[in-house]
């Protein structure tokens, strides 16, 4: 009996292999926000925008009517569907599973979200009107920092590399938590009836041990729904569907979540990732100035990002290893753990999206905020990388 292929999985298999894994994904990132530069400020600046912000002649969802909502409230749920189920992963069975593995990414991504969002006040404070971004520097892009981990090669142990994807499974975690405590409009309690008996439905589906694909996706895109019309950002159903999927293995030690982050950790990664940069990423530079950067709001990012994110995490890690709390990552040297923590500044994809949801109905500030959010990241990935580039191979 012939086997049949299964197109999807072939097409995230020629994904992977087209971009070159996680290396290919940081580059592809690197290369999205230069393309949206470019269109920002080019004579395609005007069809940049339209293609994204102008309304659109028909959705099948009132509340999305431009290509800039649908990726951002629609795209963006899958990205924390598949954070969510990192997120279950790692926590139930993973580098999180343990108390003695989680205890050091837990202090360093805590201290890495409080100091970015402190040095952004401190900077900030003088302007009212820009305290609701204090959030944008906190959180770390996992593709972005990974792929330039990964151009690395064997230069980083492989403990270090656990290390960063650890701090931010953390790190997303905490976002996801802001997003939906700090960013939430006026709730609406009839959808949030119905979302809270959809959920109810999911778990029921898990605790009955049922194993097909197919209810929980048309459950989630039931409650991606609801929670869009609730007042909570759209998002965070991605999540809450995320931690319905059953991890449990089956006799050839496979399981639904597995499957499912394996089909679409390429396609977030290589797709819906590079097509919310491309959206998002573009700012007008004749609009900010060549002094632009150093106006309050992309200080305050930037610095959040490139100094706050690397005196939080190196200063936690230093702190809990001569404490006693938890030990540093073996194999690693104090220099190469200062250049990860370099690293975990770059936020790109997800400061990005909680900057546009910090000042809304606002443009000028959000792009503002996407300019901090570039020259932070742009910051950390080049000092992070030559920092670890650079860094003597610690003695066995």
């Amino acid at each position: 009996m012939t086997r049949q292929r299964d197109p999807f999985g072939y097409l995230t298999k020629v994904l992977s292999r087209a971009f070159g894994g996680d290396a290919g994904a940081g580059l592809l990132l690197i290369g999205v926000a230069i393309a949206a530069m470019i269109a920002a400020n080019s004579a395609w600046a005007h069809g940049y925008h339209e293609l994204f912000h102008a309304p659109l002649p028909w959705s099948p969802v009132a509340k999305l009517n431009t290509w800039h909502l649908w990726i951002n409230d629609g795209l963006m749920a899958v990205f924390f569907f598949v954070v969510g189920l990192e997120i279950k992963r790692e926590v139930l069975d993973g580098e999180l599973a343990s108390p003695a593995r989680r205890r050091l990414p837990i202090i360093a991504a805590v201290a890495g979200m409080a100091v970015p969002a402190i040095v952004y006040l401190s900077i900030a404070q003088g302007e009212p009107a820009l305290k609701s971004g204090w959030a944008i520097p906190a959180a770390t892009d996992i593709a972005f920092a990974v792929g330039v981990m990964a151009l690395l090669g064997k230069r980083v142990p492989a403990s270090l590399r656990l290390f960063l994807l650890s701090v931010a499974i953390v790190d997303d975690l905490g976002a996801v938590a802001i997003i939906a405590v700090f960013y939430t409009a006026s709730l609406k309690l009839a959808w949030l009836g119905v979302s809270a008996a959809i959920l109810a439905l999911q778990v029921t589906l898990n605790l009955r041990k049922v194993t097909r694909a197919g209810p929980y996706v048309l459950l989630s895109l039931l409650l991606w729904f609801a929670v869009l019309h609730s007042g909570i950002h759209a998002t965070i159903a991605g999540v809450l569907a995320a931690l319905t999927i059953p991890l449990a293995l089956n006799r050839t030690g496979d399981s639904l979540l597995l499957r499912l982050e394996h089909s679409l950790v390429p396609w977030n990664a290589f797709l819906i990732v590079p097509l919310f940069g491309f959206a998002n990423a573009g700012v007008a530079l004749d609009q900010a100035g060549i002094y632009g950067a150093l106006a309050p709001l992309p200080l305050a990012v930037a610095a959040g990002l490139f100094l706050g994110k690397q005196v939080g995490i190196f200063g936690a890690i230093v702190l809990a290893d001569k404490a006693g709390l938890a030990h540093r990552p073996a194999g690693a040297s104090w220099l190469q753990l200062w250049g990860v923590s370099v690293l975990c500044g770059i936020g790109f994809t997800m400061s990005l999206f909680i900057g546009a949801l910090a000042f809304p109905g606002a443009p000028a500030l959000i792009e503002e905020a996407k300019l901090g959010v570039l020259v932070g990241s742009l910051l950390a990935a080049l000092l992070g990388f030559a920092i670890l580039r650079l860094a003597p191979q610690p003695k066995t």
